[in-house]
């Protein structure tokens, strides 16, 4: 029997000496839940599910599967929308998932720096770092399932990285395994550090297929003192951009996020969560968050008189600002419901796109006759962060019946969006990554060059193709 037969078929006996038998899950049932991604898009198999309990046996069960080559699919809270975390039909893959690696090791207050695992879940760093009075800034819908391993892998952005930045950002070290199963022991909580390549800003974003994230010096920030949250109604995208660019002119890093929703957004969340209702009804909306770390912070009288002045100045249709935490939280809670509102309504084709920030309104002006010329009656759902240029394009059809006919020519519609996009300046990929979903679509919009340099570097860091396959490149 060969070397490399013989290893495969002892893989599960390998995997539970080295884990334990009770953190090495075969059976079909158990294993279910996590063959699906979020949006039931993607269904896979695997030949196990293994968890780990620290990075010498994370490291230790890459090492076996890269001894027996057999290809490693690390998951995280199974958040994702571009299928990167689910395995494919073959039933070849191990699955990895690191939620029993879920401590935060240290807080340095000095520093401000706070040392977490990677199945630490986004919500529970928050509160690690609330405890201590600072402030961790990513903030995502999913939260509270999403884990700091995810959160690296696709360089999550969210609703505050207008202020803060995105997970690259954010992160000053990382420990990772590497493909052979080698530990790259990078958590340096340093600012300034040129001491060779930055194979940590590397791995961020790499989506599972450079290596696996077991921990992350994450950076802190003063705790908010005062925050206000604002519903703001507009008429048109075009005068969002000329409020955003006074908004920021008015209150310079007080600004922490600028989200832009759309008529359509407020419909399906007035249908699937009344609940929840409009704070101000007008044809666009923007939900504004300012803070200050001052107690003795004028915030609240600054943003009362300048929205009063850009009212009377008729620049907005309507203004609503938060008098309570409650009232903040119902603000949030509303914006983030809204992917759940189009997940009711039946399956989308979901673009996560860049745009040079002053592009935004001329791209949604460009793309709704191509699309309705090519799909009568599409209908577009748009929002999102209009501060950091990211915007969420959903498409559907007004009938939830004929969105699977839709999702047959998603191809068409994603060249039409995509070539829009390409046009203006912007990228495929904002915030979600890549994944298997838009896989084919990197290669029409990233050049040769590109392409080649990125083959370059997964073949030199995995010679094997063992770290996620079928992710981001083909």
């Amino acid at each position: 029997m060969p070397k490399q037969f013989a290893a495969s078929k002892r893989l599960p006996e390998t995997l539970a000496a080295i884990v334990g038998g009770a953190n090495v899950l075969s059976d079909p049932a158990e294993l279910a839940p996590f063959l699906t991604d979020w949006r039931g898009r993607y269904q896979g198999k695997a030949r196990v599910l293994v968890r780990p309990g620290n990075t010498a046996e994370a490291a230790a069960v890459v090492r076996a599967c890269h001894a027996a080559r057999i290809p490693i699919v690390p998951q995280g809270g199974n958040t994702g929308l571009c299928g990167g975390a689910t395995p494919d039909a073959s039933g070849e893959a191990v699955l990895l998932q690191l939620r029993r690696m879920k401590r935060v090791r240290s807080v340095d207050l000095t520093n401000n720096v706070l040392l977490a695992e990677a199945g630490c879940t986004l919500l529970e760093a928050q509160a690690a770092a609330r405890n201590a009075g600072r402030l961790f800034p990513l903030s995502l819908a999913s939260e509270g399932s999403c884990q700091i391993g995810g959160n690296l892998a696709t360089n999550a952005g969210g609703v505050r990285a207008l202020r803060y930045g995105v997970m690259r950002d954010l992160t000053m070290g990382v420990e990772a395994v590497l493909p052979d199963g080698a530990i790259w022991p990078g958590l340096h909580a340093l600012r300034k550090n040129n001491a060779g390549y930055d194979l940590a800003n590397l791995l961020i974003g790499s989506e599972g297929t450079l290596g696996i994230f077991t921990a992350a010096a994450l950076k802190l920030y003063p705790l908010p003192q005062k925050t206000l949250t604002c519903w703001l109604g507009l008429a048109a995208p075009a005068a969002a951009l000329i409020l955003l660019d006074k908004v920021q002119t008015a209150f310079d890093a007080r600004l922490v996020a600028f989200e832009l929703i759309c008529p359509l957004a407020g419909e399906l969340m007035a249908r699937h969560f009344p609940a929840l209702p409009l704070p101000q009804a007008a044809p666009w909306g923007v939900l504004c968050e300012l803070s200050d770390c001052s107690h003795a912070s004028d915030l609240t009288m600054r943003a009362e008189t300048f929205f009063a002045e850009r009212l009377a100045a008729g620049e907005l249709l309507g203004a609503a600002l938060s008098r309570s935490e409650r009232e903040q939280e119902a603000f949030w809670r509303w914006r983030e419901h809204i992917s759940e509102a189009q997940k009711r309504e039946g399956i989308s084709i979901k673009h996560d796109i860049a745009l040079p920030i002053s592009r935004i309104a001329e791209f949604l002006q460009r793309v709704a006759p191509r699309l309705q010329a090519q799909f009568p009656g599409i209908r577009h759902t748009a929002f999102g962060h209009l501060g950091d240029g990211n915007l969420h394009f959903n498409l559907s059809m007004p009938d939830a019946a004929e969105n699977e006919c839709l999702l047959e020519s998603e191809a068409i519609a994603n060249r039409i969006v995509y070539d829009c996009v390409d046009e203006l300046g912007g990228s495929i990929a904002a915030e979600h990554g890549i994944g298997q979903l838009k896989r084919e679509m990197l290669c029409h919009y990233k050049s040769p060059a590109e392409l080649a340099a990125m083959r370059a570097v997964k073949n030199a860091l995995d010679p094997r193709g063992i770290m996620n396959p079928g992710r981001v490149l083909p």
